[in-house]
């Protein structure tokens, strides 16, 4: 089964790695910051559908209203 590819990681493009003599602050580029925000897309999407198929997991549907034994 080959890997999916989502889009959120890219091992070629990171080079985030410091170094101890570095000393100067990181700027964030508009490409940094599109790929953050995709990246976040991307979560925001996962959440919505994990959010309903818990619903549809347990919702209202699912609960049956249980025998009384008494």
């Amino acid at each position: 089964m080959e890997p999916v590819e989502d889009g959120r990681y890219d091992a070629d493009q990171d080079d985030s790695i410091m170094k101890m003599t570095d000393t100067r602050k990181t700027r964030l580029t508009l490409k940094d910051i599109n790929k953050a925000r995709r990246a976040d897309d991307m979560h925001r999407s996962e959440r919505i559908k994990d959010l309903s198929y818990v619903r549809a997991m347990y919702g209202i549907a699912a609960q049956a209203p249980a025998e009384s034994t008494i």
